[in-house]
C-alpha cells in the first residue's frame, strides 16, 4: 500500500482554527476536541503571556514534591523550577539524559532548545503527549512525572527533535541523536519516520519504528512494538497507522500496510496485511477476531481481551464481517 501525497497529509493536516489551550487541559482525552482523519487538535500556541495550563501544573506539582521530599529539591529546581517555560525545562531534561563524554549536556541543550523553541508543531505536540501519558497510563502520578521520569515520553520528544533536524538537512546530527535515544531509552525510531501528536509510548522499551512508517494522532503503542519492513527493499516499505489505533505489547507489523482508524492489535500478534478500521486482530499471522466499538481504543486502553470479550468473540466477528472486516 503506497501512501500518496495528500493521503499522507490526512494523518496530520487540519484547518487552522484557534483552539483555546484550556480546552486541551485537563480534558484532552475526554472527547471535547474535534479533528480530521489524522486526529489533529487545532489550537494555537501563543507567544503572549496568556498562560500555559500544563506548564503551570508541572511547576505546582514540582513545588509540592520539593516540600514533601527535600532531598529532591535541588533536582526539581534544576529540572523544572529554574526554567521559565516547558520548552526549556524539557530541553534540560533531555540533554542531561542523552549526554555523554563527547556530547556535553550544554551542547545538547542548545541544539534541543533551539529546535523546540522554533517549532510550533513540536511545542504543541509535546503538550498533547504529556496529557496523553497522564490520561492513559494509570500508573502515571502527575504531569511532572511524565516530564521527569517516563522514558517513553523522553524518547518520543527526542525523536521529534531528530525528525526536525532531519527535515532541515542535518541528517548526521539526527542519526547521532537516534543512536543515543536507542542506547539510553531502548527505543529505536528512524528520524525520517512521521509521528503525530497525542501519542503514548507506554514503557517504551523495545519499540522500533522504521524510516517510512507513519503514525497518526492519538495512537497508543505498548512496549516491544515493531513497525518494520519485510526485507531489503527500498522506498515506501513500512506500516501506516491511522489515528486512534491501539497496538498491544510485542506486536510486530511488517510491510507497507495500513492499520485502520481505531483498530486494535492484540499483544504479540504478527500483522502482515491491512487491518480495516475498528477491527481487532490477533494471532500469528494476525486475523480479525472482532469489532472495536470505541471510536479510539487508544484512549480507553481496553486491550486485555478478557474472558467476557472472548465469550462474545463469535458475535463480534460476525458483526465485523458484516461491516466489511475480512
Amino acid at each position: 500500500m503506497t501512501l500518496l501525497q495528500g493521503e499522507a497529509s490526512d494523518f496530520f493536516a487540519s484547518k487552522s482554527v484557534p483552539f483555546p489551550m484550556e480546552k486541551v487541559f485537563p480534558v484532552y482525552a475526554m472527547g471535547l476536541f474535534k479533528g480530521n482523519v489524522g486526529g489533529d487538535v487545532s489550537f494555537e500556541i501563543s507567544d503572549s503571556a496568556v498562560g500555559d495550563p500544563i506548564w503551570d501544573a508541572v511547576r505546582e506539582e514540582a513545588k509540592l514534591e520539593a516540600e514533601k521530599e527535600p532531598i529532591l529539591s535541588s533536582f526539581l529546581y534544576a529540572s523544572i523550577l529554574s526554567h521559565d517555560s516547558l520548552e526549556t525545562s524539557l530541553a534540560f531534561v533531555l540533554a542531561n539524559r542523552l549526554c555523554n563524554p563527547t556530547a556535553l549536556a550544554t551542547q545538547l541543550m542548545d541544539v534541543i532548545g533551539d529546535v523546540i523553541l522554533n517549532d510550533r508543531d513540536i511545542r504543541r505536540a509535546l503538550r498533547l503527549d504529556i496529557q496523553a501519558f497522564k490520561d492513559r497510563d494509570p500508573s502515571c502520578l502527575s504531569h511532572s512525572s511524565v516530564l521527569l521520569y517516563l522514558k517513553g515520553y523522553h524518547a518520543l520528544q527526542s525523536y521529534r527533535v531528530a525528525h526536525a533536524l532531519w527535515n532541515r538537512g542535518r541528517k548526521v546530527l539526527a542519526f547521532t541523536l537516534q543512536s543515543r535515544i536507542s542506547e539510553v531509552f531502548g527505543v529505536d525510531i528512524h528520524p525520517a519516520a512521521k509521528i503525530g501528536e497525542g501519542i503514548l509510548l507506554d514503557h517504551g522499551t523495545g519499540v522500533v519504528i522504521g524510516e517510512t512508517a507513519v503514525v497518526g494522532n492519538r495512537v497508543s503503542l505498548m512496549q516491544g512494538v515493531t513497525l518494520g519492513g519485510t526485507g531489503k527493499e527500498i522506498g515506501d516499505r513500512h506500516p501506516k497507522v491511522v489515528q486512534g489505533a491501539l497496538i498491544g505489547a510485542g506486536a510486530t507489523i511488517l510491510g507497507n500496510i495500513k492499520i485502520g482508524e481505531g483498530a486494535m492489535i492484540a499483544a504479540c500478534s504478527l500483522v502482515l496485511k491491512d487491518v480495516p478500521p475498528h477491527c481487532m486482530v490477533a494471532g500469528i499471522p494476525a486475523k480479525v477476531i472482532g469489532h472495536v466499538h470505541e471510536q479510539d481504543p487508544s484512549l480507553t486502553m481496553k486491550h486485555d481481551a478478557t474472558k467476557d470479550y472472548f465469550e462474545h468473540a463469535m458475535d463480534g466477528r460476525a458483526t465485523a464481517m458484516s461491516n466489511g472486516c475480512d
